[in-house]
C-alpha cells in the first residue's frame, strides 16, 4: 500500500508522519487488497482536521475527522477508515443462501 501525506498550511513532522502510517497499517490487518491513501493533514482555526482517500478495487472510500489536537484527530481518521473497509470487505463477501445451503449439503 502506497502512503501519501501531505500538509493543507501546516508542516508534517517526522513524528506526525510516523503516527499517521503507523495507525493506517492498521487497515491491512483487515484488508489485503488497498492500493493507495491518500492524507490530508490540516488546521482550520483552532481545529485540526485529517482527511483521507483510500483507493480500493472497484472504490474509493473516504473518511475525514476534527479534534483539538493532531494526534486524535488521526487515531479518529484511522477507526473511521477502518470501519468503513470493514463493511467494504462485508459488501464483497457473496452471502447467498443458495451457496451456503449447496455448500453446506455436499
Amino acid at each position: 500500500m502506497q502512503i501519501t501525506i501531505k500538509g493543507h498550511q501546516i508542516d508534517v513532522t517526522p513524528a506526525l508522519r510516523q503516527h499517521a502510517e503507523a495507525k493506517m497499517e492498521r487497515l491491512t490487518r483487515h484488508f489485503d487488497h488497498l492500493h493507495e491513501l491518500s492524507i490530508v493533514l490540516g488546521v482550520e482555526k483552532l481545529l485540526h482536521k485529517a482527511e483521507a482517500t483510500i483507493h480500493v478495487s472497484g472504490r474509493d472510500l473516504h473518511a475525514d475527522a476534527v479534534a483539538p489536537d493532531m494526534y486524535s484527530a488521526i487515531d479518529a481518521l484511522a477507526d473511521k477508515l477502518i470501519s468503513q473497509v470493514r463493511k467494504h470487505k462485508e459488501k464483497l463477501t457473496n452471502h447467498h443462501p443458495a451457496e451456503v445451503r449447496s455448500a453446506r449439503y455436499e
